[in-house]
């Protein structure tokens, strides 16, 4: 039904070395199935997905007026016009603004009041705006570094707070600097000029460790944008991690990767949740649950790498490729496919005598649910396709990305 891409294991392959399992969750389910209490299994896996769904992420950007602070949230929200948060020359910001992410609502970026006023005081600033509110702060500021970045990264890090402090509009840098050094500028010189001097400035205020990224805001994916994405994904815990990825922008493809890795390990989970209720002895439940499944997860993915057509939409709009220019890249028709119950039982029947097979010979060796065999055959059929799709979500995704990027001639 669904190739494997080549030099990978498949979800099976996983599944029957029984690696990306959580041990402890699979032994909590394992012992409601063996007791026959098949609801508290259901509900357990259940409230873990929508709990990883709809974590709540609250990232606080705060700085000077007029440093770009507005102009981070647009770009890595990528927010259209009557969305985005108003820029400007002088403060726009009066108070904290909540900035949703257009898919994932729960993720928020919050657009905090300048700072570096005569009166500023950081720890009267960070109790006005709420800091316990925020998940972590990130400081932007441009053209010198000011006392007030050191104040306000004391009064974070004394508040156990995380941080990290963006050198905004570097590209402005760039272009003064080759303007005045003429035939001896060098862009990486003048990186680690900008880089050092920040961290020097830490140093003398007594921040720990702190973590220093160079940006230009109206530039996505240059300079130190991806380590600034990295930094902070391996830094959160893994509930906020997990939306933090699927809200990124798919704009590397490196991106993409993360979000499918992150995807693919709760792919045993949806399986299992399906061969759970496949388990209750309701005809035509397990089937019911199985399409019900799959048509959410399938739709998810389609959104996740922007194989929609809103995102699809969007994204000629900014790359000025046509939509059925992206569209010609996309190879497989169960991605640009329409996804509903029709579609999906379809797909279903094509594979259940192949996933049968396979079942039989993995009844022993799927960890959660042993040798109850209609759970074990929604478990497979669910496991392998969402599986399968996924891979393909993703290399379609990359070859969109890539020709959305292709110069036009």
């Amino acid at each position: 039904m669904y190739r494997a891409r080549a030099g990978t294991r498949t979800e099976t392959d996983k599944m029957e070395s029984n690696e990306g399992f959580d041990a402890a969750e699979v032994q909590k389910i394992q012992s409601y199935i063996q007791d026959g209490d098949l609801g508290s299994a259901i509900k357990r896996i259940k409230s873990y997905l929508e709990d990883l769904e709809n974590a709540p992420l609250n990232i606080a950007v705060t700085g000077e007026s007029g440093t770009g602070k507005s102009t981070f949230v647009n770009t890595f929200l990528e927010l259209s016009d009557k969305d985005a948060a108003k820029t400007g020359v002088v403060e726009t910001t009066m108070r904290p603004t909540a900035y949703s992410h257009p898919k994932y609502k729960n993720v928020k970026y919050w657009d905090l009041p300048g700072i570096g006023t005569l009166n500023f005081k950081a720890k009267d600033y960070l109790r006005k705006v709420g800091f316990a509110n925020y998940d972590f702060f990130i400081i932007i500021a441009s053209d010198r570094f000011r006392e007030c970045n050191i104040q306000l990264a004391q009064a974070i890090q004394g508040m156990q707070k995380k941080f990290y402090f963006v050198r905004s509009k570097i590209g402005q840098d760039m272009y003064s600097c080759q303007r005045q050094r003429g035939k001896s500028f060098r862009e990486e010189t003048i990186l680690e000029e900008i880089r050092e001097n920040c961290l020097k400035c830490f140093k003398e205020g007594n921040i720990n460790n702190p973590k220093v990224f160079l940006l230009d805001c109206l530039e996505k994916g240059k300079y130190d944008y991806d380590d600034l994405q990295e930094t902070v994904e391996k830094e959160l815990p893994a509930q906020k991690r997990h939306v933090f990825l699927l809200s990124l922008p798919n704009i590397s493809l490196s991106v993409l990767e993360k979000k499918r890795e992150t995807l693919r390990q709760q792919i045993w989970r949806k399986a299992a949740l399906s061969c759970a209720v496949a388990t209750i002895p309701i005809p035509g439940l397990g089937i019911a649950c199985d399409v019900t499944i799959l048509v959410k997860t399938m739709r998810e993915y389609q959104t996740v790498f922007g194989l929609d057509e809103g995102s699809l939409r969007k994204l000629s709009q900014s790359s000025g490729k046509s939509i059925s220019e992206l569209k010609s890249v996309i190879r497989s028709p169960q991605v640009i496919g329409e996804l509903n119950r029709e579609f999906v039982i379809k797909m279903i029947s094509k594979g259940t005598m192949g996933a049968v097979m396979l079942a039989e010979g993995l009844m022993s060796s799927v960890p959660v649910f042993g040798s109850l065999a209609a759970g074990g055959l929604s478990y497979v059929i669910t496991s392998k396709m969402l599986s399968g799709f996924l891979f393909e979500s993703t290399d379609d995704a990359q070859r969109v990305l890539i020709k959305a990027s292709e110069d036009s001639v």
